[in-house]
């Protein structure tokens, strides 16, 4: 590239041009309107682009830039390709986790370093037609994006007429003429390339593929400077390209998280676990709240299959809940990478929450492992419960995170599963689990208890563990459990005797 692409005077790009990016967007606007970004934010092919501490929406954007040739000042619309000197490939990268905080300005978000890659070969704009142009980026070798400025909202000389209204385009000015539908989130390690070539021009010109590493950032944000990054549904739905890549309900798809807060805390636990239920669930062991459960009508309270990676764990907790659908290539591609639905639970999981994992009862693939394990522990989950697998299982168990499962399984994400979403009602186990249900694991195995019914069942628990002492110790001084187990009219009346003080 020459030193004035290296070095532009304005960078100017557009917010909406192509009515494929349009329509994902919900609105078309009826004009263009632009924002600036640093001349220090140019990268060169083969670079690397930072995604900063802190941060999970990093997006690319595929682009044509406009390289302007000679001086622009007012001139008229069919004069203003004159003014183009060249064309090339950019990436218009963006930071959804800075957006919000400068309204449109795109300062922080839009104007890092090295978040203008542009090249590598330069497409001289007098041999191209500007209506026949194409714009073309892959992710990891995927084609994402494949459009052409026949797609355009606003033709590319209208773009250089409009800005030389307002101001003079000089030589070496770069405009970035927006980027169409596909755009979305790339993580570290990802390889981005884009390309703009003219396929129907004379020797179909190309500016070669222009190739960008995401790599990841270890400087936070100082708290004390400005404002930090913060994500929303929204701002995630924007730069995944759509609420489904995003692992988010659609805004028209009735979802229980529609219902409930995005901490996974159901309205009806609004008041949480208090610390005296609690306490009577620790006590309570899972066989005595279970028969309770089945006392009243409750038979499908067990999640079967699992066992705990402690031995002697107890766990109690409301539920947080995470679902995996199966494998498959294209969901995983959308799904799989990035700040994903698995790494969303167990990053937003409460303290005294259980995180259960609906994994279809595939023991053959593992659904978290010691990193996500750090985190619930870190975060002051009281355990996790799936009905998969879990990888690094020694090193979980060291960490000393009550986990039941399926037992250990060395894989990684993505040969089974795909994280679908959180907050949701899943079938773990064969047991269906709800948001903000109660949790509670032993020996035994482990239980959902609705909400509804857990004080009840936890003190006709203790209650009848209280009984079952009893009975053992008239067992133990050698009485037949004939008439005593279960207690008959004669033993109730001397059990009851017992606890008023009399008969022992």
């Amino acid at each position: 590239m020459t030193d004035t692409i290296s070095r532009p005077g304005k960078i100017i790009a557009i917010h909406l041009s192509y009515t494929s990016r349009a329509d994902q967007r919900g609105r078309r606007p009826a004009a263009p309107s632009y924002f600036f970004k640093p001349a220090s934010s140019v990268g060169v092919s083969g670079g690397t682009v930072e995604r900063p501490a802190g941060t999970e929406l990093l997006a690319f954007e595929g682009e044509i830039a406009l390289v302007i040739g000679t001086p622009a000042r007012r001139v008229r619309l069919e004069d203003a390709w004159e003014h183009v000197g060249w064309v090339t490939a950019s990436n218009d990268l963006g930071l959804y986790d800075l957006r919000a905080n400068d309204k449109g300005s795109n300062v922080r978000s839009k104007g890092g370093d090295g978040y203008t890659p542009l090249g590598p070969q330069l497409i001289d704009a007098r041999t191209v037609d500007p209506a026949e142009l194409r714009v073309r980026a892959w992710v990891n070798g995927d084609l994402r994006q494949d459009d052409t400025t026949a797609g355009l909202l606003f033709p590319l000389p209208q773009l250089v007429a409009d800005l030389s209204q307002h101001f003079t385009l000089e030589p070496g000015d770069v405009i970035l003429t927006g980027t169409p539908a596909g755009s979305s989130v790339i993580v570290p390690g990802d390889v981005v390339e884009i390309e703009v070539d003219a396929p129907q021009a004379p020797g179909a010109p190309s500016s070669g593929r222009l190739v960008t590493t995401v790599t990841q950032g270890e400087i936070p944000f100082d708290p004390d400077l400005g404002s930090l990054p913060a994500v929303d549904d929204l701002q995630r739905t924007e730069a995944w390209g759509s609420a489904e890549a995003a692992g988010l309900p659609a805004p028209d798809r009735p979802s229980s998280r529609h219902d409930a807060p995005r901490s996974g805390i159901a309205p009806e636990r609004a008041e949480g676990l208090s610390p005296a239920l609690r306490a009577k669930l620790l006590e309570a062991p899972t066989a005595g709240l279970s028969a309770q459960l089945r006392k009243r009508g409750h038979h499908a309270c067990f999640v079967d299959g699992v066992s705990a990676n402690l031995a002697g764990a107890k766990i109690v907790g409301t539920a947080k809940t995470l679902r995996f659908v199966p494998f498959r290539e294209d969901l995983f591609a959308g799904h799989g990478g990035g700040y994903n639905a698995q790494k969303r639970a167990f990053d937003a999981v409460e303290e005294g929450e259980v995180i259960v994992i609906e994994a279809r009862g595939d023991a053959s693939t593992g659904t978290l492992g010691d990193i996500l394990a750090l985190r619930a522990r870190t975060r002051g989950a009281a355990g996790v419960v799936t009905d998969g697998g879990v990888r690094d299982f020694d090193a979980v168990a060291e960490i000393g995170l009550p986990v039941f499962s399926q037992g250990a399984h060395p894989s990684v994400l993505g040969r089974r599963h795909v994280p679908w979403e959180v907050d949701v009602t899943i079938a773990c186990g064969g047991a269906a689990v709800q948001p903000g249900d109660i949790i509670v694991g032993d020996g035994d195995g482990v239980i959902v208890i609705p909400p509804s019914l857990a004080e009840e069942v936890a003190d006709a628990a203790l209650a009848q563990e209280a009984e079952d002492a009893w009975i053992a110790a008239q067992v133990e001084a050698g009485h037949s459990v004939d008439g005593l187990f279960p207690l008959n009219a004669a033993w109730r009346a001397r059990y009851e005797a017992a606890q008023d003080g009399g008969e022992r």
